[in-house]
């Protein structure tokens, strides 16, 4: 059964596509090439990307020569990951119900996506039931407590007196867990992967201020389902702030550089 984090996460995202391939996608397709190398996509290996999104890592993996097959929840995400791995085979599909058999995959990759998932255990439980025993996994999530330029927005938000609407739900406590190397680690784990690494990957991301504001400004994400669920004065308070908090992260030619931290743990099947 969905949770109401799963719920709210389904609202959230139905139709933000255009505006998340706009604003946050390429920051979070950083970590696709060596999600890839942790899973060992290659030649001819059949690999499932879950939670596609615009589809950068099964476009990735289609240039490797690997069978893809990718799933995203949110048709708008289908059809944009269709037209950047024409060679894929991308569905609609969610977390925790996949339409795959037991064993079905080699390797798969999920890039992010247990950030959206509002029982993170029994995903990955049916990610580790679709690919094959001895099978390779990776998955990344964003480290907590979060680096300074993914902070950004949402000390924009903090120092407008901004709190999490109440209709926004936080993942329940007993489906958390530790967003550190060894939390992520012990939860590959308790899935039954063995030989589980965890790797904390840090890199600075260059945009503009314009882009940055704009995938918030439309909605997307938590960050944006928080903003424009206030009245437009409120939101004109944040902007101003966001803007003052850029100068700390603006480089010599004017664009943002954002420092970002994310997990990448992978292990065998």
């Amino acid at each position: 059964m969905r949770t109401a984090f799963d719920e709210s996460e389904r609202r959230g995202w139905a139709g933000q596509a255009d505006a998340y391939a706009a604003s946050f996608a390429k920051l979070c397709a950083y970590p696709v090439p060596g999600l890839l190398d942790a899973a060992g996509v290659r030649e001819g290996v059949r690999v499932l990307d879950v939670g596609t999104g615009t589809g950068s890592a099964a476009a990735g993996a289609c240039e490797r020569g690997a069978q893809v097959t990718a799933v995203d929840a949110e048709p708008g995400m289908v059809a944009r990951a269709a037209l950047a791995a024409p060679e894929a085979d991308v569905r609609l599909a969610a977390l925790p119900d996949l339409p795959f058999a037991a064993d079905e995959f080699d390797a798969l990759v999920g890039n992010f996506v247990l950030n959206h998932v509002g029982r993170p255990r029994e995903a990955l439980a049916e990610l580790r039931r679709v690919t094959r025993p001895g099978g390779r996994m990776a998955v990344t999530i964003w480290a907590v407590p979060a680096a300074a330029g993914q902070a950004l927005l949402g000390r924009a938000v903090q120092a407008a007196g901004v709190v999490r609407p109440a209709h926004l739900p936080a993942l329940a406590p007993e489906d958390d867990f530790l967003r550190t190397e060894q939390g992520f680690a012990a939860l590959l784990g308790e899935a039954g992967l063995t030989d589980v690494v965890c790797n904390s990957l840090t890199w600075d991301h260059r945009t503009t201020r314009e882009e940055w504001w704009s995938g918030p400004a439309a909605g997307v994400a938590t960050i944006g389902q928080v903003l424009t669920s206030q009245t437009p004065v409120v939101i004109a308070e944040i902007k101003s702030h966001y803007e003052s908090l850029c100068a700390e992260f603006a480089g010599p030619d004017g664009e943002l550089i954002l420092p970002h931290a994310a997990l990448m743990a992978w292990g065998r099947a």
